[in-house]
């Protein structure tokens, strides 16, 4: 399980250190998408198996459906960690991300998500103001 908030930064060459704490869970192999609100989402090869096996069962049929998974597997890219824990980010995912340097890696159960240090601390402001009700909105979702 992935959890906790990291500051790094990008080297010239576009790559990452994974934080130790996550470098077990992440495994060799992993792959790394657009995921919203302009982070980006990195997945353990498992996991994103088995997030692969649920999108393919959505109905071709539905526009939304279709949208979602064009835009979250044509982003998607495998990347693997060198010997210091590094993974290359994609210049198409630092252009969505808006990830120039610095970054901010956060650990969300299954998946890490990966965002620009400015963009993330604008959230966090954002959301750190409406917590309280949106906390008392997912209780409705039974947590």
């Amino acid at each position: 399980m992935f959890m906790g908030e990291y500051r790094h930064s990008l080297d010239a060459k576009g790559r990452l250190i994974i934080p130790a704490k996550f470098r077990e869970d992440l495994g060799d192999a992993a792959v790394v998408t657009r995921g919203l609100d302009n982070c980006l989402f990195l997945f353990p090869q498992q996991e994103w198996n088995i997030l692969e096996g649920k999108l393919k069962t959505l109905p071709l049929t539905k526009a939304d459906a279709r949208q979602f998974v064009r835009f979250f597997f044509s982003g998607a890219a495998e990347c693997d960690q060198d010997r210091q824990g590094r993974i290359m980010l994609p210049q198409n995912l630092r252009d969505y991300g808006r990830i120039d340097k610095d970054v901010v890696v956060i650990g969300v159960s299954n998946r890490i998500e990966i965002w620009s240090q400015e963009r993330w601390d604008k959230y966090m402001d954002e959301a750190e103001q409406s917590y309280e009700s949106i906390a008392e909105n997912i209780v409705e979702l039974g947590i």
